[in-house]
């Protein structure tokens, strides 16, 4: 069962930057960042395949948010620039093994960090 540990988050004044990091014990082939906002349901705002580097965004995130992967140490970053307060929030990594159906989706994850939470002040 692959583990997952995410790290990097903070508080932050609206218009700065954050990385977010998670550690894994491995790759499953699509990995995604989620994010969580009290009173809201979780969504999706990045997804990388693993294996090919097709990155997949939500319009409401394109240009602010970058997912990358390093193989050799196993992590997933979510970079995110211009920070908004609405883009406060827990997130979370999280990973699949099968590419059908929408990567949005959450309840096609199996595997789950414990999230990092992002706070952003105005």
């Amino acid at each position: 069962q692959v583990q997952l540990e995410e790290s990097g988050g903070g508080s932050v004044q609206a218009g700065g930057s954050l990385r977010l990091s998670c550690a894994a014990s491995g790759y499953t082939n699509v990995m995604a960042w989620f994010r969580q906002a009290p009173g809201k349901e979780r969504e999706g705002v990045a997804a990388v395949y693993t294996g090919s580097g097709l990155t997949l965004y939500p319009d409401s995130v394109k240009g602010r948010f970058t997912i990358s992967q390093d193989n050799a140490k196993k992590t997933l970053y979510l970079q995110i620039n211009s920070l908004k307060p609405e883009d406060s929030a827990m997130y979370y990594c999280a990973g699949k093994r099968t590419y059908s159906g929408d990567w949005r989706d959450v309840t096609r994850y199996a595997v789950w960090g414990q999230g990092t939470q992002v706070t952003v002040s105005s």
